[in-house]
């Protein structure tokens, strides 16, 4: 699934499949079945990957002035004062998407209280100028639904038994990132 979305080999650790099946059903909830009000749906889920990098593009331009870089400093800062560590990335957006696309994941061997601290993030970029538009809860995940100018952010929990993965992933919704979000899948379609 990781080589299909672009992304490098998961590393060969004992809870890798673990982690990549859990990454596959976000991908799956992010991507579309999200539930709720029906608001915000769209084609704002491309696959999860690495912090984006500073610097303009397609993302600076249509979400009023917010880019990849200033979307990630509102994640981080919002986290890390809700009490979360930033998790480093095992795999990268394609160069291409990184001015798109925003993915900041929690170390879950650092949370005390990630229901809290999720809480407690939402919270941060609400009071940020995100606007919560839904939210979902089945048994064991929580996916909830931000928007400001351009951008998406969506902010998933999910907990079963002894598994614990939290992240925020963001994408920018502007005629020149749909664009590029339908090349990469393109492309990883004809890469199988």
């Amino acid at each position: 699934m990781r080589k299909a979305m672009g992304l490098s080999p998961a590393p060969a650790t004992p809870g890798a499949w673990t982690r990549a099946a859990a990454a596959a059903g976000v991908v799956l909830l992010v991507a579309g079945c999200g539930g709720g009000s029906g608001e915000g749906t769209g084609n704002h889920a491309p696959p999860p990957g690495a912090t984006a990098p500073a610097g303009t593009g397609a993302g600076a331009e249509a979400g009023g002035g917010l880019d990849a870089a200033g979307v990630t400093r509102e994640i981080a800062d919002a986290a890390t004062a809700a009490g979360f560590s930033e998790k480093p990335s095992d795999g990268d957006v394609p160069p291409a998407l990184k001015p798109c696309m925003v993915s900041w994941q929690v170390d879950d061997e650092k949370v005390a209280d990630s229901e809290k601290s999720y809480d407690a993030t939402l919270a941060g970029l609400v009071k940020g100028g995100w606007k919560q538009k839904q939210k979902s809860d089945h048994t064991g995940s929580v996916i909830t639904s931000l928007d400001k100018g351009d951008w998406t952010v969506k902010a998933s929990h999910h907990r079963q038994g002894g598994f614990l993965m939290v992240s925020f992933i963001a994408t920018e919704s502007g005629p020149e990132c749909e664009k590029l979000f339908g090349e990469d899948l393109e492309k990883n379609k004809n890469a199988r």
